[in-house]
């Protein structure tokens, strides 16, 4: 029997252009490579052969991609859409289970701090929803629409009366302006809070340090040494954070931490120190104002609004904080 003819390949301007950028393109597939290079072999006028010896591949394969582009040209050389497995879940059960993950803990029963994809899982099998399903056909249900029912995220009403201008009176001293005027550069602005119940721990053998090919060893063991608090004052506009340790919180405790930032300069000879403070019993009402500018006369207490301590910024400082790194504080 006389040997088949291969069928003949002309390629346009626009299909060499394509099949040269899928050849050598980094980010191309390897079949796609391979079936780009059969192609442009073939528009040469090779033999399958011949192209099966160059790309190291049977000839039935070469053959079927030199037909397929032959017949159908750049689209042929894409994956024909297979059926694949029958669909297990219906798009109605998807959607009944989106549902049920929008839905609030207090209407399906559980705890807020139980839903994770199991969970919901489980409750679509004791629904009658679907049949047994796994957590991560859940989980792509639900990232198909980008939902989360593990996480949530607490706030809170705005219950100041006052609270724009108490918090302007705040935001306006960060952007160094008090009452419309521009502070001076003797006057300062500092941001004061206390982080309580901090565990006290103390290693029982000291830290090795790192040496040629060795990391730096630090022992395992610790001493706890009760909990205590730790009171800070972070100067807004120098990035300086002034911090003591106290047994607890309290009058005592506070003053305390201001008589050692405002006994030290540039605090001790400046005209006016602002301390930004939330309204904790230490440093609240007009008995804490006056206490504080007895003692001190350049020093100008500055309530935050209630519930709103975020605005004070020393809780920056404070949110990546910890018992073993705690700074060094009388």
């Amino acid at each position: 029997m006389p040997a088949a003819i291969a069928c003949p390949i002309i390629l346009t301007a626009s299909d060499r252009h394509r099949l040269k950028k899928a050849a050598y393109g980094h980010k191309a597939e390897h079949q796609a490579r391979m079936r780009a290079h059969i192609v442009r072999h073939a528009a040469r006028g090779r033999s399958n052969a011949r192209i099966a010896a160059e790309t190291r591949l049977h000839a039935d394969t070469v053959r079927t991609w030199r037909n397929r582009f032959a017949g159908g040209g750049l689209p042929a050389l894409a994956d024909r859409r297979r059926s694949g497995r029958p669909a297990r879940f219906t798009p109605v059960q998807a959607a009944e289970a989106k549902a049920l993950a929008c839905r609030l803990p207090a209407e399906t029963g559980v705890r807020l701090s139980r839903r994770p994809c199991p969970e919901p899982a489980a409750e679509l099998t004791a629904r009658g929803i679907t049949d047994t399903v796994s957590a991560s056909t859940v989980r792509r249900w639900l990232r198909q629409d980008a939902l989360k029912p593990w996480q949530y995220r607490s706030w809170t009403f705005i219950r100041d009366k006052d609270f724009r201008a108490r918090a302007q009176r705040v935001l306006d001293l960060y952007a160094r302006t008090f009452e419309g005027v521009a502070l001076g550069a003797d006057e300062h602005v500092l941001s004061s809070d206390e982080k309580t119940s901090i565990q006290a721990r103390c290693r029982c053998h000291p830290t090795l340090a790192p040496g040629q090919a060795r990391a730096m060893r630090v022992n395992h063991e610790y001493g706890r040494g009760g909990a205590v608090a730790y009171l800070a004052a972070y100067d807004v506009h120098r990035a300086k954070v002034h911090g003591r340790v106290e047994p607890t919180t309290g009058i005592a405790p506070f003053m305390a931490l201001v008589e050692q930032v405002m006994t030290q300069e540039p605090y001790a000879g400046a005209k006016r120190v602002f301390w930004i403070v939330d309204n904790g019993s230490s440093h609240c009402g007009r008995t804490s104002i006056d206490r504080m500018a007895a003692r001190f006369p350049d020093a100008v207490l500055i309530n935050t609004p209630f519930h709103a301590s975020w605005l004070n910024q020393v809780e920056i400082f404070f949110s990546g904080l910890s018992g073993p790194d705690l700074p060094d504080t009388p």
